[in-house]
């Protein structure tokens, strides 16, 4: 039996559920399972249903939009793997990770490509039987090298692009070519600590938590909407090296967690925020 994932984000109402079950009803679909928030601020509806039966997906959104608030978000997608592609720079441990656990088919994913701007990681990702392209910027401008990475990308047409570690500030068409598509990580030291070790900045300073955040990328740089945060403490006795490695699994959890709600269409963005359902 096909199992679909029904996302809707709306104007709350009254009989908003109601409504919606009615129609489902209606087409001898059931609902699995089922989450729904309303913001208190905005009194925007967000709903995450797993439907089954037989969906017949034109006559479903019809009947669905005619119940529901003008302007409302709907979409119907099949509960299936979806196509990624992870973009990295020289750092392995958040692109090792990923590998690790798709081969161990814990991701619901099917990375198509791994493309980077210097081959350092072309030994790790073809262990995997994965499917490796170097583009390097050397000789080309911000604008020429990423054409080309583009150019790559869109060859393998991903529904998601996860920046492991990928060390190059995207530029606006990037983004806009790919709209709510690219999930990066970043350590959250930023802005505090910027440049190239931050944890060592951060031992200088004698900070107490490390953390990391993933989130969507947008124009603004490390602003987008937040994903999936997490921290782990530290104390004097770590030397800076010990808080880059303890950086380094928590940027590991925080990126596989993120990475694991957008495969399953738990994300909603608000505004600069996301809903998790």
């Amino acid at each position: 039996m096909e199992e679909y994932i029904l996302l809707i984000d709306t104007e709350d109402s009254k009989g908003l559920v109601y409504n919606i079950s009615k129609v489902l009803f209606a087409n001898n679909l059931n609902i699995e399972q089922n989450a729904e928030y309303v913001d208190p601020e905005t009194k925007k509806f967000f709903m995450r249903s797993i439907i089954s039966g037989k969906v017949s997906k034109n006559i479903l959104l019809k009947e669905l939009t005619e119940v529901l608030p003008a302007g409302a978000s709907i979409k119907l997608n099949k509960k299936e793997k979806k196509d990624v592609v992870i973009l990295a720079t020289k750092e392995s441990h958040v692109l090792g990770d990923l590998l690790i656990r798709y081969i161990a088919g814990e991701l619901n994913a099917n990375i198509k490509a791994v493309i980077a701007n210097h081959d350092h990681l072309k030994d790790l990702v073809e262990k995997f039987n994965i499917p490796f392209t170097s583009i390097s910027a050397d000789g080309l401008s911000r604008e020429e090298h990423e054409d080309k990475m583009i150019a790559k990308i869109s060859e393998y047409e991903p529904e998601l692009i996860v920046l492991a570690k990928y060390m190059r500030i995207l530029t606006p068409k990037f983004v806009e070519t790919f709209p709510k598509k690219v999930l990066n990580i970043h350590h959250s030291f930023l802005p505090a600590f910027i440049g190239a070790n931050p944890y060592k900045q951060a031992h200088e300073r004698g900070v107490k938590i490390i953390g990391a955040t993933a989130h969507y990328v947008t124009n603004d740089l490390d602003e987008g909407p937040i994903i999936f945060q997490d921290v782990v403490r530290v104390d004097h006795s770590y030397s800076w090296e010990d808080m880059r490695n303890a950086g380094r699994n928590v940027e590991k959890i925080v990126l596989s967690n993120a990475f694991e709600m957008l495969l399953h269409d738990r994300v909603f963005v608000h505004g600069n925020k996301t809903v998790i359902l």
